[in-house]
């Protein structure tokens, strides 16, 4: 078992598979080497003891991953201990039972460490892709979600729904090794979002990128009042926080290494939503500035920053995405080492010390 958990907080990486150039060398790296590096980054997380590991779902050309099931039944083969996750599985424009079907599949291959977070997704090239409207995006979302949760309590489904067809009575095999799957939605910024977790009683994943973390914590009350007025103990409300993150020795340094990185991502992601704008270093210094929320800087700095994080929410997970921006493989398994050896034992300490 891992035992990276400080306190009931679970601490991991996720991935989006991202293909950009390296700003560095202007070389782009192969989806096949994405992939094996992806695989990788999974098998050095599970030896340094991290808790979560996740994999994001995209269907374009510069992202190597629209199957997270089937790169994390891979990684299941790589891996002992670690948790297996989306992060996230576009739930809208996925069949709630070939995805139910396909995690239960990996719970099974894995031994009981699959878990799905589903979301809206930050593109919406899967609606044509895979038959959909976007006229009908909300109603999506909330008829798929009812009835993956049915078949995530229930061997046999019958349901009715307004776009997808009914099901009487189907068998829905294979069952997961768990009782049932965790089911986490993400949560970008909006209360409706978040009252809607609560209310169904799964985990909420904030998505936060940047700005003062102070911001996200009325979303999260919103989300645990609901969950509590739904009728929903409150060890079943847990909250988790995603965000990028860079660790190097010292703050100064982790800017330094992290700016041309982090300039490249927001620019080909700002091009491919159509807009121009790129980060200036002024932008990026207030942006990993220590009161906000992005996680750049040395061990010690991103113990805190998690620590505030937590004084706020009472979050049970922290997942860092450690690999945007074009990010040679090196600096990748950096992170992933420093956050396992350093950070993760200071938070410990701390939160041990705060009780």
């Amino acid at each position: 078992m891992s035992t990276t958990k400080p306190n009931g907080i679970e601490i991991g990486i996720y991935s989006l598979a991202d293909i950009g150039p390296d700003p560095l060398t202007g070389k782009t790296i192969s989806p096949k080497q994405r992939m094996d590096e992806i695989v990788k980054a999974a098998k050095l997380a599970d030896e340094a003891g991290l808790d979560v590991f996740g994999v994001g779902e995209h269907h374009r050309l510069d992202y190597a991953v629209s199957s997270p099931a089937v790169v994390l039944s891979a990684i299941a083969q790589a891996t002992k201990n670690i948790k297996l996750t989306s992060a996230t599985s576009v739930l809208s424009t996925l069949d709630p039972v070939r995805l139910y079907e396909d995690f239960a599949t990996l719970d099974l291959i894995s031994d009981g460490r699959a878990e799905i977070l589903a979301g809206r997704g930050a593109f919406i090239e899967s609606f044509p892709l895979f038959g959909y409207s976007t006229n009908d995006y909300n109603e999506l979302f909330d008829e798929h979600m009812d009835l993956l949760l049915k078949l995530n309590k229930n061997e046999i489904v019958s349901w009715n729904g307004n776009i997808r067809s009914p099901l009487k009575k189907a068998e829905i095999s294979p069952r997961p090794m768990q009782k049932q799957l965790p089911i986490w939605i993400g949560v970008g910024g909006t209360p409706e979002s978040a009252e809607r977790a609560g209310r169904l009683g799964v985990g909420m994943a904030l998505a936060i990128l940047g700005g003062d973390p102070i911001r996200f914590k009325p979303l999260v009350d919103i989300y645990r009042q609901a969950g509590l007025q739904a009728g929903h103990s409150p060890d079943q409300l847990s909250v988790g926080v995603n965000g990028h993150c860079y660790i190097a020795r010292t703050s100064e340094e982790a800017k330094e290494e992290f700016y041309p990185y982090y300039s490249n991502y927001w620019s080909y992601v700002n091009r491919q939503r159509g807009m121009g704008t790129r980060m200036s270093r002024q932008d990026f210094e207030q942006m990993a500035s220590p009161e906000t929320a992005l996680f750049v800087g040395s061990p010690e700095q991103i113990m805190k920053k998690i620590l505030r994080q937590h004084e706020l929410y009472g979050h049970s997970r922290f997942l860092a995405q450690v690999d945007v921006g074009g990010l040679p493989f090196e600096k990748v398994a950096k992170n992933i080492e420093l956050l396992a050896t350093e950070v993760v034992p200071m938070l410990k300490k701390a939160m041990s010390q705060s009780i």
